[in-house]
């Protein structure tokens, strides 16, 4: 069999058949577990639009949903303006168009945070790339994206895309990923606090400005739906969901669910500013390091949390985090019992969301009434726990110019020094 060389790695026979293997998983296990949702989520929104299009304002769409109560559009204007050429299509078009779309997105971002890895280890990127997609692929909060027809594949094709390839070649365009992505879902906004933190200026005005001019093309194709959304509708929570719902692993969801469904405002204030504060002063250590990976990963760590609402569908977070572990965890360099830890910290991490801990009462693997003690606190709030041990613990690995063929052992044990 012809084998494929990359710098002196070879992809043989032993190689394809991991791949394959992997590939064979993950169709069976998807297909088993089959499309639980239906794309919920975007069908809400591909109606809300063709209800904006029929001359109507696109929050006063309501669909009603027996557990959440009524649902409707959620995102700011110009997110309904990008999806407004679906609503030309029918319900089945427009499916498999914006599935096309964030399916390509994530394999952009997985292609991105995965390639390099591969060729710094010797194999060609389109290998690791390959076997990185099915392994994914079964992450919950991956598969429910895709199930529920969530925007979040696009979102994070944005941002790394922007800060993995934009950014370090200083290209003009460079922010323009993170202010698109910020302009569709608040969230992402976040990013831009990380470039100036990291003193990108130019990178961080053109992610505002990219921001500003999408909201702004809102606002003059759909005025009174943007006055409408910023000054009322963006601080009504409860239009997204239940905040005490377990699907919620944000800090105020753990709150709301600690007391009697209402969260402690003041406490969840302080606490965000602690996690704020923390998180992205070790995201921009990660950054000044080189760690761009590390960097990114712990910035969106930080807005999942402090977000009143984080749907465990939106943690695709895990996934550059569990690259950054498996990649420091393979490092010889380090010593073995650093290696060892971060190896089961990826371990406990894939797993259980692969898992998904917070669907156990669901999945009946424990009964709802260990609802109750440590038992019940750890099931309900388990993404948030990971979250909060990944600011901690995430490592940062030395920058390509001190690990590659250039540095020196000097500069490469110097690099390595100032990893955690």
């Amino acid at each position: 069999m012809t084998t494929t060389r990359a710098d002196g790695a070879r992809v043989g026979p032993r190689h394809l058949v991991i791949l394959l293997a992997a590939w064979a998983a993950a169709i069976a296990t998807h297909a088993w577990y089959g499309d639980r949702h239906r794309f919920f989520d975007f069908d809400i929104y591909y109606r809300a639009v063709r209800w904006w299009a029929q001359g109507h304002d696109v929050y006063s769409y309501s669909q009603t949903d027996p557990v959440q109560g009524s649902l409707g559009f959620t995102y700011p204007p110009c997110a309904a303006l990008l999806l407004r050429p679906l609503a030309e299509m029918p319900l089945g078009a427009a499916q498999a168009v914006f599935a096309t779309v964030s399916v390509a997105a994530l394999i952009a971002a997985v292609w991105c945070l995965v390639a390099p890895v591969a060729a710094r280890y010797g194999y060609p990127p389109w290998f690791g790339v390959a076997l990185a997609l099915p392994v994914v692929s079964w992450l919950e909060p991956v598969r429910e994206t895709f199930t529920f027809g969530q925007i979040n594949f696009i979102l994070i094709g944005l941002v790394v895309v922007d800060l993995l390839v934009a950014v370090p070649r200083r290209s003009r365009l460079a922010g323009v990923g993170i202010g698109l992505a910020a302009a569709i879902k608040l969230t992402p906004a976040i990013f831009v606090v990380y470039l100036l933190l990291t003193r990108r200026w130019r990178a961080a005005a053109t992610a505002a400005a990219a921001a500003l001019v999408a909201n702004l093309v809102g606002a003059a194709l759909l005025w009174h739906d943007t006055w409408r959304f910023w000054t009322d509708l963006l601080w009504q929570t409860e239009r997204i969901g239940h905040t005490n719902r377990i699907e919620n692993q944000s800090l105020m969801g753990a709150l709301a669910r600690l007391g009697d469904g209402d969260p402690n405002k003041p406490a969840w204030a302080l606490l965000a500013v602690l996690i704020m504060g923390y998180g992205l002063w070790r995201a921009r250590r990660a950054a000044l390091a080189g760690d761009e990976v590390s960097g990114l990963t712990l910035t969106a760590l930080v807005g999942c949390l402090v977000s009143p609402v984080t749907w465990s569908h939106h943690l695709l977070w895990f996934a550059p985090a569990l690259v950054v572990l498996v990649d420091v965890a393979s490092d010889r360099r380090r010593t073995a019992r650093r290696r060892w830890s971060l190896a089961t910290l990826a371990l406990v991490l894939y797993v259980t969301a692969t898992f998904s801990v917070i669907s156990w009462y669901d999945w009946h693997v424990v009964e709802h009434s260990a609802d109750k003690g440590l038992t019940g606190f750890l099931i309900d709030n388990w993404y948030v726990l990971l979250m909060v041990a990944l600011l901690v613990t995430l490592p940062f690995r030395p920058s390509p110019a001190a690990e590659g063929p250039t540095a020196t052992p000097a500069e490469g044990r110097e690099a390595m020094a100032n990893c955690p």
